[in-house]
């Protein structure tokens, strides 16, 4: 059985109100999704890609071949039970409400201002025309172990499962969805630092079982 993962999703940048969730996941629960669109030649002979001879010649081989943005999904649960027991008065009143519209509003367009914080654009604080409101969607850190992407929040899929007297959930579980963006950003590159650093390490382990 693996062990519970800690895992931190906030918002990189300034909103109103801030936007930080800490739970725990089952690592086994992560599905990481990477695909690659093939448009190639589909003369005879060069079915699925080009011709080639020597690795001099994969660049032409390669024309045609888009990869596409890796996805990933999780599953997480939110409890409240502890904290209920413990006398939590946030936990007593609201269960795991508070933690279930943060998520909420982490998929929802922002609207930025001119000192840069952004707000929910369905708050209606932004300009009074539509071209005037600037909507973004939120640039999230998601961070468990030593991993450490920069993603969108793509979905978000919520099941109750227990109930308050005021039928504010106090148990959840939630699917979410994550698109990494894959641009030259300080977290997209320390990630490819260590995923180069764990390729070498698997060269290694490869040279002492030969």
């Amino acid at each position: 059985m693996a062990v519970p993962t800690r895992g931190v999703l906030f918002e990189y940048g300034i909103s109103i109100p801030p936007l930080a969730l800490v739970f725990e996941f089952n690592p086994k629960d992560i599905s990481r999704t990477r695909t690659v669109t093939v448009r190639t030649g589909d003369s005879p002979g060069s079915r699925g890609g080009y011709d080639f001879l020597s690795p001099l010649e994969t660049p032409r081989v390669a024309q045609g071949v888009e990869m596409q943005a890796e996805s990933f999904s999780i599953e997480i649960m939110l409890d409240a039970s502890d904290r209920m027991g413990e006398g939590d008065a946030i936990a007593t009143t609201f269960g795991v409400q508070p933690q279930i519209d943060t998520l909420r509003s982490m998929a929802e367009p922002k609207t930025q201002g001119p000192s840069g914080v952004k707000t929910l654009s369905s708050l209606g604080l932004g300009g009074a025309r539509a071209f005037e409101r600037q909507e973004t969607a939120s640039v999230l850190i998601f961070a468990w172990g030593m991993q450490i992407l920069p993603v969108f929040l793509t979905g978000v899929a919520q099941r109750e499962a227990l109930h308050l007297p005021n039928l504010l959930p106090y148990r959840a579980t939630m699917g979410l969805t994550f698109q990494v963006i894959e641009s030259s950003n300080p977290f997209y590159l320390a990630d490819k630092v260590r995923q180069t650093a764990m390729t070498a390490l698997n060269l290694v382990t490869l040279g002492q079982g030969i």
